[in-house]
């Protein structure tokens, strides 16, 4: 029973991230949803400043101590292995649906670009960034990178595979291609306010300086082949040549 209570919990849980990825999509492109980065009633400069300073440093605080390994070693004490990813996953999708339903509009345009040539232009880089970023989950494993993996062996009371570290696909050209996704998506708005600026400046900080925790943790991991891997390839821009030496050998696996 304990098995099949663990898959639900998994399944259920990769279901809200589902749902929250879907909403942040309209979330940041002003459209669909009912509550929107631009959306709602403005109560002042500074109060919007506030709450979506906090609302931002909540996200960035659950989403990097619970991925760092020492937390994971405490933590997996209180939460059993193999709903360790999917509690994970469930905390950052709850803290996230918590900053889309609480965040406050702040108005003012930044810039809001006329030319419709344009406008097609920037939503067609938006869109290419989202779907960057759910393709690239699919490059290394979308099913370990959101737990599913985790209860399904568990399930069949098989062993959690090894981590490994590989380069399939765009990894082979840049090492963080979500991340670029994330940052593509949310810079490219025909109309940009303070709000969304606010948005788009607090999340590019924030990948920036957790991608050096996540990759001192990868070196840490997979020690010289990760250092190797750093030299040849671009950390999020790409460059399409093959490195020089042969890498589908081994295996990576997206932390955090």
């Amino acid at each position: 029973m304990q098995r099949y209570v663990y898959y639900v919990y998994g399944i259920l849980s990769y279901i809200l991230f589902l749902l929250v990825f879907l909403y942040a999509i309209g979330f940041v492109g002003n459209f669909i949803v009912p509550k929107s980065i631009d959306s709602g009633q403005f109560d002042g400069f500074l109060s919007a400043l506030l709450i979506n300073t906090g609302l931002l440093s909540l996200f960035a605080i659950q989403h990097s101590v619970m991925a760092r390994p020492g937390f994971k070693k405490y933590w997996m004490c209180i939460i059993p292995a193999p709903i360790e990813r999917s509690t994970y996953v469930l905390f950052s999708s709850l803290v996230l649906a918590l900053l889309f339903w609480q965040w406050r509009p702040m108005p003012g345009y930044v810039w809001d670009i006329d030319s419709q040539a344009a406008n097609y232009l920037l939503w067609v880089l938006n869109g290419a960034g989202w779907f960057l970023v759910l393709l690239s989950t699919f490059m290394i494993s979308h099913s370990h990178l959101f737990g599913i993996m985790h209860v399904q062996k568990h399930l069949y009371k098989k062993s959690q595979p090894d981590l490994k570290f590989q380069t399939p696909g765009l990894y082979r050209y840049m090492r963080h291609p979500i991340m670029l996704g994330f940052l593509i998506a949310f810079w490219t708005t025909p109309t940009m306010t303070v709000g969304h600026l606010l948005f788009a400046i607090a999340t590019t900080g924030y990948i920036l300086i957790a991608l050096r925790y996540e990759e001192r943790d990868l070196i840490n991991y997979f020690g010289d082949k990760y250092r190797s891997y750093r030299q040849q390839v671009n950390m999020l821009i790409p460059v399409f040549k093959m490195p020089h030496q042969k890498q589908n050998s081994y295996s990576k696996e997206e932390a955090g």
